[in-house]
This record gives C-alpha cells, sequence and structure tokens, in this order.
C-alpha cells in the first residue's frame, strides 16, 4: 500500500439530500472514503478541496448559465436535463466536487499520480448541464493543468460507459486538449458529439473485446498525440451488474482496464489525475467494490 498518492475527498461529497428511489448513487463517495480507511489508508492521506470559485467557472462557461444555476433561476425545464432538484446544497457539493478534480490535476503533477474520489462530470456543456453533471470537471481539470510550466497538451481518456459528450464539445477545435472516449454505443447520451477519438462498444461486450479495444485505442491516441498529462476518467458502469451500463465486464475486467491505463501513462512518463466516473448499481457495497479496482491499479491499496 502507498500512501505517497494523494487523495483528494470532502464529506460533501456525499451531502445531497436527493428524492426517494432517486437514480444516482449519492452514498458511494464516503463509502469508497471509508473502505480505503478499513484497508489501512490513514485519514491524515486525503487532501480536502475547497469549492471552485464562480469566477473561475466563467473563465470557460457562459456566464448566464453559471449565475443561473448558482442562483437557483434556471428554468425548470433545464433543471431536469440535469436531473437534479436544485438546492443551495447542490451548488455547493457541485463547486467542491470539481474543485478536487482541478486539486486532483495539480497534485498529479507534483507526485505524478492523484485521485479525487468523485469527478467525472462529463455531459455538462459550457451552457447547460445534462445527465448529473452541472460543471464539466474534465475539461476545467485539462486548463488548471496548463497553467503550469511544460503542460501545453492534456489527453483525457474517458472510460465511462457514456459517451463524454460535453468534454468533446468543450474541446472540440482545441488542438491542446485530445480527448479518447471508449463507450457504450446504444446508451446515453443518444445524441453523441464528437470526441478526437470515439470507441464505440457493442451492448453485453465482454472482457477480452474491452480490453483490446481500450489497448488499441490507447496506441491510436498516443500515435495522434503527444501529451504533456494525462485526466483518465474511470467509469465503472461498464461493469456486468451495473443498472444502467449494458456492458459486460467482470471486476476484473475493470481492474485490468484501470491498471493498462496507469501503466501505459508510466512508461510515457505521464502525470495522471484520475477521478471514479459513473457507477449506477443500488448495491452500495458492491459499487464501492468496482470503484475500488481504480485504488488498487494505481497503488494505493493491495
Amino acid at each position: 500500500m502507498s500512501a505517497s498518492i494523494p487523495l483528494v475527498f470532502h464529506p460533501i461529497y456525499s451531502q445531497l439530500d436527493l428524492p426517494v428511489r432517486h437514480r444516482f448513487p449519492i452514498e458511494k463517495y464516503q463509502g469508497i472514503h471509508d473502505a480505503l480507511l478499513v484497508r489501512g489508508i490513514s485519514a491524515d492521506a486525503f487532501t480536502r478541496p475547497a469549492p471552485l470559485s464562480v469566477a473561475s467557472l466563467k473563465a470557460y462557461y457562459d456566464h448566464d448559465y453559471v449565475d443561473q444555476l448558482t442562483a437557483g433561476t434556471l428554468d425548470a425545464k433545464a433543471m431536469r436535463r440535469i436531473g437534479f432538484p436544485w438546492s443551495e446544497q447542490l451548488i455547493q457539493r457541485t463547486l467542491t466536487a470539481v474543485g478536487g478534480t482541478c486539486l486532483t490535476a495539480e497534485l498529479a503533477l507534483e507526485h505524478g499520480i492523484a485521485l479525487n474520489l468523485t469527478g467525472g462530470y462529463h455531459h455538462a456543456f459550457a451552457d447547460f448541464g445534462s445527465g448529473f453533471c452541472l460543471f464539466n470537471d474534465l475539461y476545467l481539470a485539462a486548463r488548471t493543468m496548463q497553467q503550469q510550466p511544460g503542460i501545453d497538451h492534456v489527453l483525457i481518456i474517458d472510460c465511462d460507459v457514456h459517451q463524454g459528450d460535453g468534454t468533446a464539445l468543450l474541446a472540440a477545435g482545441d488542438s491542446s486538449v485530445f480527448t479518447l472516449s471508449i463507450h457504450g454505443e446504444k446508451n446515453f447520451p443518444f445524441r453523441k458529439q464528437h470526441s478526437d477519438l470515439d470507441i464505440e462498444l457493442p451492448k453485453g461486450c465482454e472482457d477480452e473485446a474491452y480490453l483490446t479495444a481500450l489497448e488499441e485505442a490507447l496506441q491510436l491516441a498516443f500515435r495522434c498525440f503527444s501529451p504533456d498529462a494525462v485526466i483518465y476518467d474511470a467509469g465503472v458502469d461498464v461493469h456486468k451488474n451495473d443498472d444502467l451500463g449494458h456492458l459486460h465486464i467482470s471486476t476484473a475486467g475493470v481492474l485490468a482496464r484501470d491498471c493498462m491505463v496507469f501503466e501505459t501513462c508510466r512508461q510515457r512518463g505521464l502525470p495522471v489525475a484520475a477521478v471514479i466516473g459513473g457507477g449506477y448499481q443500488r448495491d452500495i457495497d458492491a459499487l464501492v467494490d468496482v470503484h475500488l479496482q481504480l485504488y488498487r491499479a494505481a497503488g494505493v491499496i493491495a
């Protein structure tokens, strides 16, 4: 086990009052934190992020959208598209979670690897939110990295089962950010955007085909692009037991995937900032166990 890898967490990640039977498993973030403690990680190993400022958001996102969302004046249709009821708690949680991914990006440059215990809000666009995503932390993290000397080009590797449509459009036409999305073909969002590299997988895809596709995608991405740093969205909604995934990847397959991404980046000497992405099993303990594969692959736990 390694205590040297920065872990970013705030209790507010799981502090959101949602309607009964709401689809979003808000408890999983605290669950991952507690599971890491049980496995020997010290409470001192976690770094608490501060909420991102509204001014920071406005540097990249539509001012009216930011103002209306944070003030609670966004129209009902737009909130339904996001999928959460508005509350001040939602805004504070979101600003802290997105701030956590930006902090993770900074720590990755310093330590070589860092992991946020939330993140992956890849369905958020410049002027609207969607699919439980209010602000796109992946794109913000790329911009955070690029503020540091020597970090000019950032690769975003998105292995969530859903295409990173918001990220793709935010980075469209930007040669300094390369977006790779490997996702389920017949899944949300039903109107896909164009990433720099999209790999679409059929329903029922299993470990061998998935890992082969990922390996080929990574090789192609690195032939097309020479990044200085990497952001990795390790969504586990690819898992065979996920309620929303439609793929058939085992827990061992998820671990192999995460190991492949980290090893590919390690061989190239690239810092990696990782977020946990999606995962929608109703059984929170089972869901946490799948998410823990990211921390095993990174060497945080055995």
